[in-house]
């Protein structure tokens, strides 16, 4: 699981090379490695790739290039998208944003039957899978009975976009529409920016086409469960966008309130301020004051060129990010009783580092709140993580299961330990799904309780 993206598209009856920029621009957050845009032109298909950040590579030559009515977009961790393809179905360029779990097995089985990959990533693997249809909407419904795993794909033809959200709805798909144009996005954001308007989420197994005349549902996969991935509103979402119906700011604050209203049953907590760990702790900390009545107090200054630490590809770079993006603001922290919130401790190097820190600054106490629940099983369908070695809640409770308020409070105690933290404390599993405010059997919890939802 080596990916997390974002992808982009729109139609419109103007130049939309610009929208396409500006909207993968709104997305970067999902990805900093790579970046593309794919657009139609007079039936002229074109295609240009970068390694690096959008607002960095893109030339103005590159951008009259890349004019054209309608085209597509992405960000990415790991690999160059969109990419093109001449097909007996006619040209097509595709980008997706997911994780085929069982893709070898699929690369081995193409190849086996004639195929040739000039790179075996993911992207190409799709394309490959879509092409052998007998239309491209029997190629799309194909990756439903091959694949397994998540993906939101877009295809742009030289009629139009294809938007593709796979049957269980792991990653978000979003449809929205301006005054000539008509848009599909990983996040709301991407749209919102633009002065366009949400129209709807593309439903789970559903593929829509979209081109002048707006959208269009041409076919749905059957759905056997809803699995939408809930770290999206914990962490993977920017924080003013709205997925499936629901808003990140209000789930993140949300959490926060859980917490406090954990710490009030359990005794409560005494301290001067609550603060976050910027940005991904923002949210909660706002919650977690609102409901505690705590001063909320920035204890971090947040360089605003760093890149997001998680969603770095190695250990190393994550390191140094971390240490770029925070920098203790030392009047704030002076004697103070902090409560720290943040969304998630996967491996624990990062909030181990800024509890030294605060603590280093003259912070008297340090008390961690943490939105999710412990994370116990590596994560199938994106990039959080790759071996069961990096959580540090594996490590505590090694059958990976929290049956119980004992292994719980074991966990919060040893990782205290491990971060030189006064206190340590989670949301419990029930919580962290009474914040998202859908039902659990529409979410994938797979990180927490080890269950994949298209395996049942």
């Amino acid at each position: 699981m080596e990916e997390n993206c974002g992808v982009f598209g729109i139609y419109s009856d103007k130049d939309c090379i610009n929208d396409i920029y500006l909207g993968i621009d709104f997305l970067q957050h999902r990805g900093q490695e790579y970046c593309g845009i794919a657009t139609v032109n007079n039936d002229d298909m074109s295609i240009v790739t970068h390694y690096g950040r959008v607002g960095e590579r893109f030339t103005e030559q590159e951008l009259e290039y890349l004019s054209g009515n309608f085209g597509i977009g992405h960000v990415s961790l790991k690999d160059r998208q969109p990419i093109k393809l001449q097909s007996r179905l006619g040209d097509f360029c595709s980008c997706f944003n997911g994780n085929v779990l069982n893709d070898a097995e699929l690369i081995a089985d193409l190849k086996s039957r004639g195929h040739s990959f000039s790179a075996t990533n993911q992207v190409e693997l799709i394309s490959k899978i879509v092409g052998e249809g007998s239309t491209l909407v029997n190629g799309i419904k194909l990756l439903s009975e091959k694949v397994e795993g998540s993906y939101s794909l877009l295809l742009l033809t030289k009629d139009g976009i294809y938007a593709v959200r796979d049957s269980y709805g792991f990653k978000p798909l979003i449809l929205g529409k301006g005054n000539y144009n008509f848009a599909v996005a990983s996040e709301s954001r991407a749209i919102e920016n633009l002065d366009m308007q949400i129209e709807r989420d593309v439903e789970p197994g559903e593929i829509v086409f979209i081109n002048k005349n707006g959208f269009k549902t041409v076919d749905k996969v059957i759905s056997k469960r809803t699995a939408h991935c809930a770290f999206e509103w914990a962490y993977t979402a920017s924080i003013d966008s709205k997925i499936d119906g629901i808003h990140v700011k209000k789930v993140r604050s949300n959490l926060g309130e859980k917490l406090a209203e954990r710490d009030e049953r359990e005794g409560g907590i005494k301290a001067d301020c609550v603060a976050p760990v910027p940005m991904s702790g923002i949210g909660q900390a706002l919650g977690y004051h609102k409901k505690s009545k705590i001063q909320y107090q920035d204890v971090f200054l947040y360089n605003r060129y760093a890149d997001r630490s998680y969603t770095m590809a190695t250990q190393v770079a994550r390191d140094k990010m971390a240490k770029r993006k925070l920098a203790v603001i030392k009047q704030a922290v002076m004697g103070k009783k902090i409560v720290l919130c943040d969304d998630s401790i996967v491996r624990g190097t990062q909030i181990l580092n800024k509890v030294r820190e605060l603590k280093k600054a003259g912070a008297k106490e340090v008390h961690v709140r943490i939105a999710c629940p412990p994370i116990m099983y590596p994560c199938a369908f994106d990039i959080s993580t790759r071996t069961y070695e990096e959580l540090a809640a594996r490590s505590i409770i090694k059958e990976g299961q929290l049956d119980s308020i004992d292994k719980l409070n074991k966990i919060e105690k040893t990782i205290a330990e491990r971060i030189n933290a006064d206190s340590v404390k989670y949301n419990t599993l029930d919580s962290f799904i009474s914040a998202i405010g859908l039902p659990e059997d529409k979410l994938c919890l797979a990180c927490w309780n080890g269950v994949l939802p298209n395996k049942e």
